[in-house]
């Protein structure tokens, strides 16, 4: 029987998500020869905390899940422990990076990752607390089905099983080390009042994730089809894919991976968004098969980044996400033309080749990145009011933005450096003891 773990990572309230997170643990146990744990790595405090305690103790009791709800003192606890046994370098910052004071989309996946390897669970399945399932015939659309159907086989003998597959027959013994779909509804990143207000300005903030030597055509296209996931789609029928699937075709909402998350972290950037992308590329870049299915989630988001002190601080998030661009560009680029290379001679991700190529692009010049924040104070000038004071912030933050982009790059060849011995201590140290 395989052992999954099928995880919630959040900082806000979604009692109603972990309540259909249980429907979807129960589904798989029924229709696989699973056992599911349920991990809800949650960094609320206070009342929503409590909620989410009782929402755990209240899912139906489903021989084959076992539900945990940790708070973030376990974690800290659970992460001690395994640095420690570790004996990696620099155990404090390690800690710190693993468990940030600010908030940190790649930190809180690593931390699933290790409590995975913890629970003895092969694969990771991973939800987002500001989704939701889309329903047909009365029923969710549940990605672990597919997710189940393929994920850890050999990629020929998931190939029968598919709608279509795209993959060369040169990577047909490789397993399949990630399934993925996409979402629907609102764009990734709350980013679509700009593009209301000014179709122009959406173009140049949008594009400034790109290398900045790629020609206006290659940025219109990005521009397009960036953030907005599978658009209206409504599902009818499962229709999956195998092949080395394309980064910008799935979501880290709507993701599982096999194995290779135990070769490679997230970047732990904090404030952040995007930084939980990297392990997409990975897999894609080193020729590892995948699936690409139509089980999409359904985004949406909660008002408070909107206004006031969380409008600064999102907007804030999305401008370090273009910063950390220059350097995960050249990553991306240096994993590309390695591609399978990648790969050492048992299938699996050679991480300190992909740790040297983010070394190596914290070398990089910062002119681009001035560059980005250039545009990008203009643009929000451009568009007045709350978008107008927040380019007067950016550039009184300009110094710190750019420093921690560099540090933040650092940082995560530090830990992809440490993670291998950190995943091997995590087998040996305890989990947090399940809540039921």
């Amino acid at each position: 029987m395989r052992r999954i773990c099928l995880t919630l990572p959040t900082n806000r309230a979604c009692a109603s998500t972990i309540a259909t997170l249980g429907e979807e643990a129960a589904y798989a146990v029924r229709h696989f020869d699973v056992e599911v744990h349920l991990l809800v790595l949650d960094s609320s405090e206070g009342d929503v905390f409590a909620e989410h305690a009782r929402a755990v103790r209240e899912l139906p009791a489903v021989p084959g899940v076992v539900a945990h709800h940790v708070g973030e003192a376990d974690q800290r606890d659970f992460l001690r422990r395994v640095i420690d046994e570790a004996g990696v370098a620099k155990p404090d910052l390690l800690l710190d990076l693993m468990l940030p004071d600010r908030l940190s989309y790649g930190a809180c996946t690593n931390r699933a990752f290790l409590l995975a390897a913890a629970l003895g669970c092969e694969s990771v399945h991973r939800r987002d607390s500001d989704s939701r399932y889309q329903v047909a015939d009365g029923s969710p659309v549940f990605p672990v089905h597919p997710e189940l159907m393929a994920l850890g086989r050999r990629a020929s003998d998931v190939a029968p099983l598919v709608s279509d597959s795209t993959l060369d027959a040169a990577h047909a013994d490789k397993p399949v080390a990630m399934v993925g779909g996409s979402f629907v509804g609102e764009l990734s990143v709350d980013i679509g009042e700009i593009q209301r207000l000014d179709p122009d300005v959406y173009h140049d903030v949008v594009s400034l994730w790109a290398p900045l030597d790629w020609s206006e055509r290659q940025k219109r296209e990005l521009v397009a089809e960036s953030f907005r996931g599978a658009g209206d789609a409504v599902f009818t029928a499962d229709h999956t894919v195998l092949g080395l699937v394309d980064p910008m075709r799935v979501d880290m909402c709507n993701i599982a991976f096999h194995r290779v998350h135990e070769r490679i972290p997230l970047p732990p950037a904090t404030d952040t968004i995007g930084s939980d992308y990297f392990l997409i590329h990975v897999v894609h870049d080193a020729t590892l098969p995948g699936v690409l299915h139509n089980r999409d989630i359904v985004n949406y988001y909660t008002p408070e980044r909107r206004t006031g002190a969380g409008f600064t601080a999102y907007q804030t998030r999305y401008v370090k996400f273009l910063l950390s661009m220059l350097y995960l560009n050249f990553a991306y680029d240096r994993m590309a033309e390695a591609g399978s290379a990648l790969l050492d001679e048992r299938g699996e991700v050679r991480a300190e080749v992909v740790a040297g190529f983010v070394r190596e692009s914290t070398g990089l010049d910062q002119a681009d990145n001035a560059h980005r924040l250039d545009v990008l104070e203009a643009a929000y000038r451009k568009l007045g009011g709350k978008y107008a004071r927040f380019a007067e912030h950016v550039a009184a933050e300009r110094e710190r933005l750019l420093r921690e982009a560099r540090q933040d790059t650092e940082d995560f060849a530090l830990l992809m450096e440490a993670w291998g011995p950190m995943v091997d201590a995590s087998r040996k140290v305890s989990p947090c003891a399940p809540r039921r």
